[in-house]
């Protein structure tokens, strides 16, 4: 769910940039329910699964779905910051380590299909924003209402950065 926009944030990329820091607090769940498994970080079929039906969905929507793939790369790439920076801190810091394990399959996969599902229609909705030469600089300040209104960290406020930085398109 996509919290209110606070007054002095963009409202074009307000819901993108929100989805992409829910998307980011997703990760922790990701590293839960991998952390001591043998799961790797890197998923190579469940990214590829992500980004082509991402890229296939891409032209109903009237994007480029290479700009689409490119978007919903740096979202995993985001993602696995988070994970790899909670490894090492669970690792340093095992009484730090949460206390279950989610399922992966049933409890986390359907939020992120969720979250990408609004990211999707959320650049569509934001096309004509995207594109234009303020992009970078609201995304900026919409980016820092995000972490402050979700209490991000800094390894989430990292990688809520990397997630948005291809967002501004002018393709």
């Amino acid at each position: 769910m996509v919290s209110p926009a606070p007054a002095s944030a963009s409202p074009g990329l307000w819901e993108l940039t929100d989805l992409a820091a829910q998307r980011v607090q997703i990760a922790d769940k990701v590293a839960a329910a991998k952390f001591g498994t043998p799961s790797p970080i890197d998923d190579p079929v469940r990214e590829r699964q992500i980004l082509d039906s991402m890229a296939a969905k891409a032209p109903g929507l009237g994007l480029d779905a290479d700009s689409v793939v490119r978007f919903f790369r740096d979202q995993i790439e985001a993602n696995k910051v988070v994970q790899r920076g909670l490894y090492a801190r669970w690792t340093e810091h095992p009484g730090t380590r949460p206390p279950g394990r989610p399922d992966l399959g049933t409890e986390v996969r359907p939020v992120i299909d969720r979250l990408n599902a609004g990211l999707l229609t959320e650049l569509a909705e934001t096309r004509d924003a995207r594109a234009r030469r303020s992009c970078d600089a609201r995304l900026a300040v919409t980016v820092r209402l995000a972490d402050a209104r979700r209490g991000l960290d800094r390894l989430h406020s990292g990688a809520l950065s990397e997630a948005v930085r291809s967002a501004c398109s002018r393709s």
